[in-house]
Parts: structure tokens; sequence; C-alpha cells
């Protein structure tokens, strides 16, 4: 697979760190070339190679520029899972790897609750205080200026989302485990769209973390366990509803898609066959349980049954995350779903490719380099005079976030899903009859 690319360049303009830093080593081809020589006992997974290998954000725009199909974000997940292997860990490092990815992320209700710990010390006053004195040291004080606004309230998950009106069809959800916890009111917005659109929405009780940060950290077979408890949750999980007029018989209700709202998730959904190709008694569920997954915009473009009516009247613009653009390849559904909100004016980013510096936790292991693409992905957004700033992905809305608090103009920023519910919540209030 390291034989595919064939030295052209065309990845090297598509990719954020060699933009920034401008050197061969700091992109793909050079990455590549790294990545051979290891393979070719040249060199060790040590010095060089893995300060160049740490850089990349993994964002696979060069994927969407190669002519050759190169797979490169499975070439870099080989070469980050070679260098954990060969490094030793601090005894800090497990903790606090084996505190996020094993004891909270697996689980909602342990994230819902350090969530709401969180609010309190916004609400109190205490973080006003924080900022004000400037207590807390770098990456301490980055993970608090990535904080949203945390949400008062949470999606009740536990019975289906009723349809609004005319039923036409029904959907589960996979609500992820940070963006439910952090970002919940993004959720309950996907939940409402999906209602007013006519579908009914189902929640299975048994689904976990997507797994993608796993992965990406060299967690793999974990991440396999993460994949299979999902493609159970939703594979076996009976969708199972009362007819209509009070007949104790029951009825199979037909899913008609999985939906999620966050790129990141999305993709690692999608790759779950990839994850599991070797694993025989999982690999066929992974292609049909990957057939059904579909991004909130891909849905909506499809099933926009009933257009928003009400005006927002705000200049935005749009923000890609890089794994709905790169990896699913959704570019076209988010912009066609926020033209049809009327008033909405959508000006576009001149490099909407290029990441914001996000990409997972990188904007907190390597905080120089994402630092510095965020800078350019904000002047990028300050040119074109939005006042909000849409993105697909809960990561970008965090790194987002903080960029906009050391912008001079007012920036706000949302998830699409929160527009398409303004509007519809503007249409309501000027529409007594619904």
């Amino acid at each position: 697979m390291l034989q595919q690319c064939i030295h052209c360049g065309l990845c090297l303009q598509a990719c954020p760190t060699y933009t920034v830093f401008g050197a061969e080593m700091d992109a793909p081809r050079g990455r590549i070339a790294l990545m051979r020589a290891a393979s070719q006992g040249r060199i060790n997974t040590k010095g060089a190679f893995q300060e160049h290998i740490d850089l990349c954000l993994a964002c696979r725009a060069c994927e969407t520029a190669c002519p050759s199909g190169v797979r490169y974000g499975f070439l870099v997940e080989q070469a980050r899972l070679a260098i954990d292997q060969a490094r030793p860990h601090s005894r800090l490092e497990n903790f606090v790897r084996w505190l996020a990815l094993r004891q909270l992320m697996p689980y909602t209700g342990r994230l819902r609750w350090l969530a709401r710990s969180l609010r309190l010390y916004q609400l109190s006053g205490l973080q006003r205080l924080v900022r004000a004195l400037d207590l807390l040291p770098g990456r301490l004080k980055l993970m608090e200026r990535l904080l949203p606004r945390l949400p008062s309230h949470y999606p009740d998950y536990r019975r289906p989302a009723l349809a609004f009106g005319q039923k036409r069809g029904a959907v589960a959800f996979f609500h992820g485990c940070l963006h439910d916890a952090f970002l919940g009111n993004v959720n309950r917005a996907t939940i409402r769209v999906l209602q007013r659109n006519g579908y009914e929405v189902h929640f299975p009780p048994q689904q976990t973390c997507c797994g993608a940060a796993h992965q990406h950290t060299g967690e793999v077979e974990l991440a396999r366990q993460l994949a299979r408890k999902n493609i159970d949750a939703f594979l076996d999980w009976d969708y199972i509803e009362k007819k209509k007029g009070g007949s104790p018989e029951t009825e199979k209700t037909e899913i008609i898609a999985i939906i999620n709202n966050a790129g990141g998730c999305g993709a690692a959904l999608k790759e779950y066959p990839e994850l599991l190709k070797d694993d025989q008694q999982y690999a066929a569920k992974a292609q049909q349980f990957a057939a059904q997954v579909m991004d909130i915009s891909e849905f909506l473009a499809e099933h926009l049954n009933e257009p928003p009516q009400g005006e927002v009247r705000l200049r935005a613009t749009y923000s890609d995350s890089c794994h709905l653009r790169h990896v699913q390849q959704i570019v076209r559904q988010p912009r066609a779903l926020l033209a049809a909100i009327p008033g909405l004016e959508l000006v576009e980013l001149a490099h909407p490719e290029h990441c914001c510096g996000s990409a997972g936790v990188y904007n907190l292991v390597q905080m120089e380099a994402a630092q510095a693409i965020l800078e350019a992905k904000m002047a990028d957004i300050l040119q074109t005079g939005a006042q909000v700033v849409v993105t697909t992905n809960p990561g970008c809305q965090f790194q987002l976030i903080n960029g906009a608090q050391g912008s001079e103009t007012p920036l706000h920023v949302v998830h699409l899903v929160e527009l398409l519910e303004q509007s519809y919540r503007q249409e309501q209030n000027g529409n007594p009859k619904e």
C-alpha cells in the first residue's frame, strides 16, 4: 500500500500542517516516505519519525486530493500504532487513558455527571473568576476554554420520540458520548428536526461510544469491542410498538436508517467493516450496520419532508467537519440544508477543505500546531463577515468556540441542526395552528 503513492505532490496544498509549516516531512508524501523507510528497517519509530507522524491531524484531506487512491488514513493509523507499541508510557499517561477511554467515554451516565458538575462551575461564577485571574496552567487552560455552554436538560432516551403530524417512518439515533454530555442541545435539536419531518426516533439503550478516539490512540482492540457492542445494540434491538387502537398486539417497527450528527463518529461507524474485517462473527454484521448509518445532513437532504419556513436573518458560514467531508464525502448536503432556511445568508469560506485543528485530542497534545492551524481557520472565517459559524462535529464545535473567544468580532458557533430547529421554532411562533 505504501507503494501506491506516485509522489505527484497534489496532497501538499490540501494538508493543513504543510500549509502552516511548509516542510515536506509534515505533508502526506513526506510522511509516507518515512513510513516506507521504517518498514524497510532504515529508521526506527522514534525521533523524526514519531515527531512528524504525531504532527499529522489525520484529517484525511489528502485522500480527497490523491489521484492514486492512497488510503492514507489507514497508513497513519498503523504508523501510530507502531509508535505507541514501541514507546514507554508514564503512569500518569496510563491513568489518564484508562480514565478517559475506559471509564468515561463508554458510559453516557458518567459523562453527563461530569458535564453537570462543570455546569455548576459555569453557573457559580467560578469560571469567570478562574479566567479573570488566569489560574490554570497551559493544557488545563485550553481544556477549560473548549467548554461550550453546558446543557441544563438532556434528551430522554427511555422511550421513542414520536413523529409530529403524519408519520413517514422510523429511525434509530446514535447519540454519541461526549456529544451527548457536552452538547446535549444539539441532540435535542436533532431529534426535534427528525420529528418535524415525520420520523419516529428510537434510542437503542445498549449503544456506547463509537470507538474513534480509542482507535486513534492505539487502543484498537477496545475500539473493536465498542464496535461489536454498537452493532449488537442496533441490529439486535427489537423496535416494537403497540398497534393503534389500544390493541395489546405488537408489531416490529422498520428502521430505515441509523442517524448520527457527528462527522467523526459517523466516519468511525461507517468504517466498522474495515475495523472488523477479520472477525468472522461480525464482519457481515458490520457491513449491514454500516450500510444503514447516515449523517443527519445526508438523511435530511433526501427526506426534508417539511422544509423550514421560519426566517433566520443571519449571515453564516459553514466549516466542514474533516471526517464528514473527506471520509464520508458529504459536502453538498449540509450546504443545501442551510440554503433551505429562509433569510439565512450563507457565505462560503475561501478554504472550506482545511482543518480547524481539533482532530480528536490533537488540540490538547499538539497545542502549538493546533493553535497555528486554528488561527488560519479563524482568519478564513472572519473574512466572511459571518455572525454564525455552522459545523457538524463536536470536536470542531469545541475548537471553534475556543477560536471565537479570541475574536474581536462577536461570533456564535452552532451545529447545523440548531439553525434548522431555530427556523422551525420561528415558523411555529408565527403560525398559531402548529
